[in-house]
């Protein structure tokens, strides 16, 4: 389902100056891909900040519906891959030892520890750095037809981990396993043995031996010279011992194939499947312990195979669904999210608008959605907006969009096919090796400057003596926002400026991020209205105050303050607003152009709709102006109407009635005359 991309180099493919940048082999097209393309950038830097976010987390993976966003979800889902790979190599370096496997050999093992041992959480299994990722896609769209879309989330992920790791593993845990205890001081001993475990089944195993043994003697050679007494009483005590014993491990078994042939996808379906499941007492309290067994499940595993995991549920077509299903896979989420151990990151691909709809429309969110980017808001705690595509990636779709598919089938066979040249095979391979080589060191140097970056713009945020502090919220999630957004902004604006900042400080970048969180609606204005400067007129300066630009417009969003409701609920304090960009961070126009291509936590659907009603309002008639002159003109005209009146209002009761005709009004009968002369105008004349 999902492409691998892998780092590959060959000769030609780099210039000949000291390689700078990384390069992905395009399985498709059977040539090199720049790595610094901007889908793959965001792509790239996304990637690297999901190995290292703390856990639960949801990403809000904000596009338009249909904007090529299963391609990105490729290049994530190979480029995480591509990074735990890599950490993995660097974590056996470190500790010299293996993980463990689930399969094959390992299978056996593996039993045996669910069964007798119980796993510790130690400070060495909380230090290690090697992770494994399970990747997992839930479509909407294919569970909209039943009634609870929610139920289909929640199996998928459960029924996703068993058929990762077989059912049997799972059943065993489900009966026989034990949560992982944690440790007060260091300790590096990992498992520890479950002595009740070993001594109840070895009672079993005693008590089922010599139930075996007493029948065989009341049954045997032995028995038959002895009294019928002695005989019978040995045959019921080897019947017990042999009956509780056996049924003992009959009920064990019993359990484990219970739970291998019902899995927890049926059991919810049965539950769901129930008249009034939704009047029970505790429904929900029952898909949460099966859910936290899961997660107990892989808590085993991390300890089990040395190292952590991360399962990475794609949630995709949610836009396409009705209101109240979006609701219940929200609510699911956010049930799934609610144990803050459990090793979750949901991909939520959505377009902002539709579901911010969706929520306020829906009937069983009224008082509690009211204002839907609110609630999602409160539902996503790392905000990806996706930018606009890119020149360099606009032209490689339509690059592939020329090339046939077949085309490009026969391409890739031949390039496996095709050996190489025996003149050049041992020095295009030795230049292959030094160019990778270079290309590795560069792009280790480029990640440790952005790591550097990321530690300095982080320290910004929590530093008594920087005013920065000030302006972030005092609600949790919103903090959780900013920090989990900081390092993608930082390298983001790292590969845009080829390791120079250009003036922009990682505090600048830090600050933008907290500007883009708290006021995304005042920014999305004032980018707005400096876009549309731009295309219409000329390009303001680039040392312009971007505080000017949105002063020069706020008296027009004050007009769209009806339509834009919804959105300005968002804003935090408008005077913190006005010292942020006035005083304290002070960005330019020129810094605003360069930061806006390296944000993500801002949604670029607000932008999008304050966009269309401006062009909206633009389509009005301009009211004419008023003149001095014109005003003396219409009130020379009203004068000898309003001295008219004035004669008519002094005449008798019955020379008013002769003047106008019964039932009408006097306007009625001054338009009158008009439209008899209209009458008479557009019929011919008689000629003579």
């Amino acid at each position: 389902m999902h492409q691998s991309y892998t780092v590959h180099f060959a000769k030609g493919t780099l210039p000949p100056r000291v390689p700078t940048e990384s390069y992905f082999l395009d399985p498709e097209l059977g040539h090199q891909k720049d790595i610094l393309t901007e889908d793959d950038v965001y792509c790239n830097c996304l990637a690297k900040t999901l190995c290292h976010v703390p856990v639960p987390v949801t990403v809000g993976f904000y596009a338009p519906f249909g904007c090529r966003l299963h391609l990105m979800l490729d290049k994530i889902t190979a480029l995480m891959e591509q990074e735990a790979a890599q950490r993995e190599a660097e974590e056996l370096q470190r500790v010299q030892w293996r993980p463990r496997q689930v399969r094959g050999w390992g299978f056996p093992q593996l039993l045996w520890y669910l069964v007798f041992l119980q796993p510790v959480i130690t400070d060495v299994h909380l230090r290690r750095k090697n992770v494994k990722f399970l990747f997992m896609r839930f479509t909407a769209w294919q569970y909209e037809g039943t009634d609870k879309l929610w139920a289909g989330l929640v199996t998928t992920l459960c029924e996703g981990i068993r058929h990762h790791y077989g059912a049997l593993p799972f059943s065993v845990y489900s009966v026989l396993g034990n949560k992982a205890a944690t440790t007060t001081g260091f300790c590096q001993r990992e498992w520890h043995c479950r002595r009740r475990v070993c001594l109840a089944l070895v009672a079993l195993v005693a008590a089922l031996g010599l139930g075996v043994g007493l029948l065989y003697l009341s049954l045997g050679t032995h028995a038959v010279s002895r009294s019928g007494a002695n005989g019978s009483l040995l045959r019921v005590f080897g019947g017990a011992a042999t009956t509780l014993s056996g049924s003992g491990l009959l009920m064990a078994v019993y359990s484990v194939g219970k739970h291998l042939f019902v899995s927890q996808r049926k059991k919810i379906e049965r539950l769901v499947s129930q008249e009034k499941f939704g009047t029970q007492l505790g429904f929900m309290c029952e898909v949460k312990k099966e859910v936290e067994l899961v997660t107990d499940f892989l808590c085993f595993l991390e300890i089990y195979q040395r190292r952590r995991l991360r399962v990475v549920l794609e949630v995709t077509g949610l836009d396409t669904c009705y209101s109240e299903h979006v609701v219940g896979v929200l609510n699911a989420i956010n049930t799934l999210l609610s144990d803050s151990h459990a090793p979750f990151i949901f991909i939520l691909v959505v377009d902002p608008s539709i579901l911010a709809a969706c929520l306020e429309s829906a009937g069983s969110m009224k008082g509690t959605a009211d204002n839907g980017y609110l609630f999602l808001n409160r539902t996503v705690t790392l905000p990806f907006s996706v930018p606009i595509m890119g020149r360099r990636t606009k032209l490689q779709f339509l690059h592939d969009a020329v090339q046939s598919r077949d085309d490009l089938l026969y391409r890739e066979i031949t390039r496996q096919l095709r050996p190489l040249s025996p003149g050049a095979g041992e020095g295009a391979q030795l230049l292959a090796v030094e160019m990778q080589v270079g290309a590795e060191r560069a792009q280790s140097r480029i990640d440790a400057e952005a790591a550097r970056r990321i530690h300095e713009a982080l320290l910004c945020l929590h530093n008594e003596r920087d005013c920065l502090y000030e302006y972030v919220p005092d609600n949790v999630v919103s903090m959780r926002r900013i920090v989990n957004t900081v390092p993608i902004t930082v390298r983001l604006l790292h590969q845009q400026q080829q390791r120079d900042f250009g003036g922009l400080t990682p505090r600048q970048a830090v600050a933008w991020v907290v500007l883009a969180n708290q006021w995304p609606c005042r920014l999305s204005w004032a980018l707005q209205c400096l876009e549309d400067r731009q295309q219409t007129e000329s390009a303001l300066q680039a040392h312009a105050r971007l505080w000017d630009v949105f002063c020069e417009n706020s008296h027009e969003l004050h007009t769209m303050t009806k339509a834009l409701q919804n959105v300005l609920d968002l804003d935090g304090d408008p005077e913190l607003f006005q010292r942020f960009l006035s005083a304290d961070f002070p960005f330019t126009v020129a810094e605003a152009q360069s930061l806006l291509r390296c944000t993500v936590n801002l949604d670029h659907s607000i932008r999008r709709r304050m966009g269309l009603i401006r062009a909206v309002s633009a389509l009005k008639p301009p009211s004419p102006p008023k003149s001095p002159a014109g005003e003396a003109l219409h009130s020379a005209n009203h004068a000898p109407r309003a001295a008219r009146l004035a004669s008519g209002a002094n005449q008798p009761p019955g020379a008013a009635r002769l003047g106008h005709s019964a039932g009408h009004s006097p306007a009625q009968a001054r338009e009158a005359p008009q439209f008899r002369d209209l009458t008479h105008r557009s019929k011919p004349r008689p000629t003579a």
